[in-house]
């Protein structure tokens, strides 16, 4: 006779196991260092400034 198998339990370990995949696939994604993401929010602040400089008065 084959082994008994609890499905709530499989199903629970499947549904971790594929959150876990999600969140990895998130991190690669979505993931940026302090340091890239300071980078990133100078190089707005330097585009919006020279924007404004640019600007003509009515």
């Amino acid at each position: 006779m084959g082994e008994v198998v609890n499905l709530r339990l499989k199903r629970k370990a499947k549904n971790r196991e594929e959150a876990a995949d999600k969140a990895a696939e998130n991190r690669v994604q979505f993931g940026r260092s302090k340091t890239e993401k300071e980078l990133t929010s100078a190089l707005n602040d330097k585009a919006g400034k020279s924007l404004d400089d640019h600007k003509r008065e009515d």
